[in-house]
């Protein structure tokens, strides 16, 4: 047992490297709030749009490419056949059963679904949400959760990559040039609302429609529910996507509820598909996504329709 005096002294000790350490720890902190601040802006949150600065979209994709992720030098020639063809072939079988036990495992990549990178000091990993391709007549929309893209203002920092894989990007690297959420979600967060659409730009390729190389999801409205379905996203500490099979159901008016265990964080924004090819919902929405046996998504009712209809409307 110590003496008083020597009691003193550890203490004394202790508290200038727990002060030193909460002082380098402050100082973290506010750095990493100071790159959050610098990766957000205020765009039109009433209305829930912002409209993406195109210097700084293609500052974002080159941080990307800039040791993140890398471009196929011979990309697929055939990523929307691919994707057709994984989309009918998944469903067309009259053997579809629920995955067996019911847990998220690693899946291929698929070309119309992707990892949301946000490069820089942010705090999230390189890649911190996932997001899938859906079917608009521009052919430059992509489909996530709300929380994804606005948390306290909307992020400056986005570029999707398709068929991500092991570090590589087969179908490039795209960049917002408008971000759409409900305004509900700008006020306060409802979970309701976690939804958001983007549409997307492929620096150095002008003209090029992002559906035309990856295939698209069509996107369904008020589901009658429960239906047979399957989540796929990716993990932000994996390099690969990961799927999993069961039966949608419904959790409340305006929640989808998905039973399947091991999703974890880096899976929100990914997409919630029914008969292979229909985009029912997106993981996000109750408790921030769901927890370590279900996952939840905003249900698609009128809302989100008059939402994808503003986002298509020009």
């Amino acid at each position: 047992m110590f003496s008083k005096v020597h009691g003193r002294a550890i203490r004394a000790t202790v508290l200038v490297g727990v002060l030193g350490a909460l002082v380098l720890v402050g100082a973290g902190y506010l750095w990493e709030l100071r790159g959050m601040a610098a990766n957000r802006a205020d765009g039109d949150a009433a209305r829930g749009v912002y409209q993406q600065d195109p210097e700084r979209a293609d500052r974002t994709a080159g941080a990307v490419l800039d040791g993140i992720a890398r471009e196929d030098p011979n990309p697929p020639a055939d990523g929307k056949a691919f994707a057709d063809g994984v989309a009918s072939a998944d469903w067309r079988s009259a053997g579809w059963q629920p995955s067996d036990p019911l847990e998220a495992r690693p899946a291929p990549a698929e070309p119309a679904v992707g990892a949301l990178f946000s490069p820089g000091t942010d705090g999230d990993p390189d890649h911190h949400c996932s997001a899938g391709v859906v079917h608009s007549p521009q052919g430059d929309l992509i489909v996530t959760a709300a929380h994804c893209v606005y948390t306290g203002g909307f992020r400056t920092n986005l570029a999707f990559a398709p068929g991500y894989r092991d570090g590589v990007a087969p179908y490039g690297i795209w960049v917002p040039t408008r971000i759409d959420v409900d305004p509900r979600w700008t006020e306060d967060q409802d979970p309701d609302h976690d939804v958001a659409f983007i549409r997307l730009r492929r620096p150095g390729y002008p003209g090029q429609r992002l559906e035309d190389v990856t295939g698209a999801a069509t996107i369904a409205f008020r589901t009658e529910l429960p239906v047979p379905a399957r989540l796929v996203g990716y993990p932000n500490d994996s390099e690969e996507p990961l799927d999993c099979r069961n039966t949608a159901r419904a959790a409340g008016p305006a929640q989808l509820r998905f039973d399947c265990a091991d999703v974890p964080n880096g899976t929100s924004g990914g997409p919630v598909l029914t008969d292979g090819h229909t985009l029912i919902g997106v993981i996000g929405g109750r408790d921030g996504g769901g927890d370590e046996e279900t996952s939840y998504s905003s249900y698609f009712g009128d809302a989100v329709r008059a939402l994808y209809e503003r986002a298509t409307a020009s």
